[in-house]
């Protein structure tokens, strides 16, 4: 199936200065987000804690469940309403002894709203475990990045693995920002929004820089930008129907998932678009621009 005629010639290679502008002033907003917030707003997982998701069987609000927990070591606790009479309650107490889960939580909550209660969930992670669940979040993700630019690299070229990691870059630092722009909780589905849009991201990018590889070699004397230009309007097709439909997918996942799921989706569909956009306008610009400076070097050995 094609989506778009064989044939079609639409000058990409003409607007990539202005998309590798837009792409600077995203990245830069990104990453001023997140020093300015003092960095991400660490779920669980990584900064440590408790979360306790908690049902109510009459009409709640977080307000009544605050004042009940006055004088008690979630006092201070954000809370937030994740459904229907539904909330949670986190806190940076790891609460590991039941006796103080109990003095805390129970008992507090049962003076103020008798039984009508029902606590559904709770996850608690020592502080010490979540900053070491961070950094080998962050090694794992600079793992990922060195080895398929060193698989692309020995499998393709060099330039065409440059362009797929600093594409790859481009995508997780755009994630990364929208959530701390949004100020959502960075928690361990949207790292693993992350992985999934870093597999997503490279073999929409790896089809496009082959089929550049291929017309390189069918075509040598041609300029770089126009069998550029040509690769990408040949896999155009391909692109946006495998983009529209992952697309989709995530926007049933977002409406028809839950508030558990929320996260998860909306990271994925940030992803899953500007994957889609930097397998075009990152990656080949940085092709198209180390060949550029190789051609310059030699002229200058000359």
């Amino acid at each position: 199936m094609e989506l778009i005629k064989p044939g079609i010639h639409l000058d990409f290679v003409g607007k990539m200065k202005y998309a590798i502008i837009f792409s600077v002033i995203l990245t830069t907003i990104s990453i001023a987000s997140v020093i300015i917030h003092g960095g991400l707003n660490l779920g669980i997982d990584f900064a440590g804690g408790s979360i306790i998701q908690v049902k109510f069987q009459k009409d709640m609000t977080a307000d009544k469940i605050r004042g009940a927990l006055k004088s008690t070591r979630l006092e201070n606790s954000i809370i937030q309403q994740f459904g229907p009479n539904e909330f949670l309650i986190r806190t940076a107490e790891s609460f590991h002894d039941q006796k103080l889960f109990e003095e805390n939580v129970n008992k507090p909550l049962t003076a103020a709203f008798n039984k009508d209660y029902e606590i559904r969930r709770v996850e608690v992670v020592g502080s010490k475990v979540g900053m070491d669940f961070q950094r080998k979040a962050i090694f794992a993700v600079i793992l990922s990045w060195l080895a398929m630019l060193i698989y692309i690299a020995w499998r393709f070229e060099f330039r065409y693995g440059l362009g797929g990691i600093i594409a790859l870059i481009h995508d997780v630092i755009i994630i990364i920002g929208t959530i701390s722009i949004l100020k959502m909780e960075f928690t361990i589905s949207i790292l693993a929004a992350i992985f999934f849009i870093i597999g997503y991201s490279i073999n929409d990018t790896i089809v496009v820089l082959d089929r550049i590889r291929e017309n390189v070699k069918l075509n040598p004397r041609q300029k770089l930008a126009e069998t550029i230009n040509v690769s990408i309007n040949q896999t155009l097709s391909r692109t946006i129907l495998t983009s529209f439909t992952v697309f989709l997918t995530v926007i049933a996942l977002y409406i028809f998932g839950g508030p558990v799921l929320h996260d998860l989706a909306f990271s994925l569909l940030v992803g899953v678009v500007f994957g889609t956009y930097s397998s075009v306008f990152i990656s080949c610009p940085i092709v198209l621009l180390f060949e550029n400076l190789q051609l310059s070097k030699m002229k200058r050995k000359k």
